[in-house]
């Protein structure tokens, strides 16, 4: 029987990470969940993050990815809002 869903690590910074608490999440997502999605999910559950939807970056296992790229069950995700500096 084929699992119908993936299991991800989210690493979690900045302001993802004072939403959440944490500095990491494990995540069930169906499969050919995008990357996006993700951050999609965490946005819905903490509204206040929607003002980074369209600025966070997204890593995959240590590489730089486009949104649309398709998540691996096992994979670790990082989502990457920009940082302020001072």
């Amino acid at each position: 029987m084929c699992k119908s869903t993936i299991t991800i690590t989210v690493k979690l910074f900045a302001a993802y990470q004072e939403a959440y608490g944490v500095p990491e999440l494990v995540r069930e997502f169906p499969q050919n969940t995008p990357v996006a999605a993700v951050r999609d999910r965490l946005i819905a559950l903490h509204p206040q993050l929607a003002q980074w939807r369209d600025v966070t970056r997204f890593g995959v296992n240590l590489e730089f990815v486009e949104p649309d790229t398709i998540l691996q069950d096992g994979d670790e995700v990082v989502l990457i809002p920009p940082v302020s500096g001072g």
